[in-house]
């Protein structure tokens, strides 16, 4: 028997309840860190002790949660193949009578910190609409409209995560030390900032001083929070957790990812500023160095969490299809400092350093050539991993292959944040270039993720209709395709051995 990681997820990961056990890649079916290893046996978490009787296993009344920190697993022992498909203890009929007795409570007591990855990708889509350099007025609704569902999702998560925490108590200590939830918290913080930055785009045009201090103060609020959860949630991690290299991800950056979005907070907030009076009454040069500075803190630990990621690719290959729309993730990181420095450069010589700056007439003109060229340099970069996660996916764009698939669960929000970033950074090179093929590039670009917003959105909808998200044994939402798949699977594998014995 089998069942697959019970928390939906952004990237690879894994919940150890023995130290001392040979540790394993952070998704069950990632075989190229599974070869040879069998999985232990999980300890139930709360959520689990809680919801047992909803599939039959227990009883609701029950909590012997003594494992590993709160994290949200199965009891289930697997054993992988050289597919990464494995059985689920349950047959269809068998879910499908469990699944009818789950009620909405049991439902919102599966929500985890991995949902605020929906808000991140649609304020990157709000983000990303905005910035396309062909304005109009119905792109400009499309937007605002975009922008309030967006912080429609983000309260509904938050209230839903509250009743959570709520209704079942010591889940929210335990999240923190769950390696299986802890590196998704930092996807609350991502999602502020991605309201910050739409908030700057579409709210100070339309109002006055008020909100542009607002703005000021939200600003370094945001800084502050993100340098002291970013080093606090690291340290939290190495003082409790194991990572080995042979399992690491792109979702190791994740507590670094708030840091990255503080330069396109203060760039947007500056460059939507009426005049340079507006400028100066917030002080935008402490504003913009401010925020130089934590992008460059983010942008260096991820260059070298980089390096490991290329080393567990070198050693390890490509992770299993369906962890791999995690890869997306090392797009972020560059994609969001270019936009950060060329924004900002944009900006230098007109509302942010004085004429004279530093006793030189051409500082600002200097730091406005240095900031277009440093974000060319880093945007290739960018590019680059893009194009390596594409390639990558080539094997499940197969229909109906019995080995390659993919399964709809909040993975996919993997697709659209972090190309977001791209979009925003190809438009911005290719405006302060003056290169209308490039800002075409970065409009097409901003289009498709448009429509794989839509496609990711409708997908998720459906599963969570269907209840293949949000299920006490099966929160990720991939148990029962993955129970189709193996049955497939094993029924070609027998008629090719049939047809080899002949």
């Amino acid at each position: 028997m089998s069942t697959t990681s019970p928390l939906p997820r952004l990237m690879n990961d894994a919940a150890h309840t023995d130290p001392h056990e040979s540790q394993i890649s952070y998704f069950k079916d990632d075989s190229s860190a599974n070869d040879s290893i069998h999985r232990h046996r999980w300890q139930r978490s709360d959520i689990e002790n809680g919801y047992a009787d909803a599939s039959g296993r227990g009883n609701r009344n029950t909590d012997h949660n003594t494992d590993n920190r709160g994290s949200a697993g199965s009891e289930a022992l697997f054993v992988g193949d050289d597919h990464g498909v494995g059985e689920v203890d349950q047959q269809p009929d068998t879910r499908e009578k469990a699944a009818a007795e789950v009620s909405v409570r049991d439902r919102i007591g599966c929500l985890t910190w991995t949902w605020f990855t929906l808000t991140m990708a649609t304020g990157g889509i709000a983000n990303v609409l905005y910035s396309i350099p062909y304005r109009s007025n119905w792109l400009r609704i499309v937007g605002e409209i975009v922008f309030f569902l967006n912080l429609a999702f983000f309260i509904t998560i938050c209230i839903l995560m509250s009743l959570r925490f709520k209704w079942n108590p010591g889940s929210f200590s335990k999240s923190f030390l769950s390696p299986s939830e802890s590196l998704y918290i930092p996807a609350c913080m991502i999602s502020v900032g991605t309201i910050l930055v739409t908030m700057c785009q579409y709210g100070i045009p339309k109002t006055g001083v008020w909100f542009q201090t607002t703005m000021q103060v939200c600003f370094w609020a945001y800084s502050t929070l993100s340098v002291l959860a970013s080093s606090g949630l690291y340290l939290l991690l190495w003082s409790t957790q194991e990572f080995p290299i042979a399992n690491m991800t792109p979702l190791w950056t994740f507590p670094a990812y708030p840091l990255l979005l503080t330069g396109p907070v203060a760039s947007n907030l500056i460059s939507t500023l009426p005049d340079a009076s507006a400028a100066a009454r917030i002080n935008s040069p402490a504003i913009a160095f401010g925020a130089v500075c934590f992008q460059g803190i983010g942008f260096l630990l991820s260059l070298m969490i980089y390096s490991a990621f290329l080393y567990r690719l070198m050693t390890k290959k490509l992770p299993k299809e369906t962890t791999r729309p995690g890869m997306f993730v090392s797009v972020g990181p560059s994609g969001f400092t270019v936009t950060a420095i060329v924004g900002l450069a944009s900006s230098v010589r007109t509302t942010i350093l004085p004429d004279g700056y530093m006793g030189n007439t051409d500082g600002p003109f200097i730091l406005y050539l240095m900031g277009n060229f440093t974000g060319l340099f880093i945007w290739g970069l960018c590019l680059w991993f893009c194009l390596i996660s594409m390639g990558a996916h080539w094997q499940v764009l197969q229909p109906n292959h019995p080995e390659h698939h993919i399964s709809a669960d909040m993975t996919w929000n993997s697709f659209v944040f972090p190309n977001t970033a791209l979009a925003t950074a190809t438009i911005q090179i290719g405006t302060a270039f003056g290169s209308n093929a490039i800002r075409i590039i970065g409009t097409v670009i901003s289009v498709v993720l448009v429509v794989v917003w839509l496609g990711v959105l409708s997908m998720l909808i459906r599963a969570l209709f269907l209840k293949r998200l949000l299920m006490p044994d099966q929160l990720d939402g991939a148990a029962y395709q993955r129970k189709k798949w193996a049955t497939k699977f094993k029924n070609v594998r027998g008629r090719n051995q049939s047809r080899t014995a002949r």
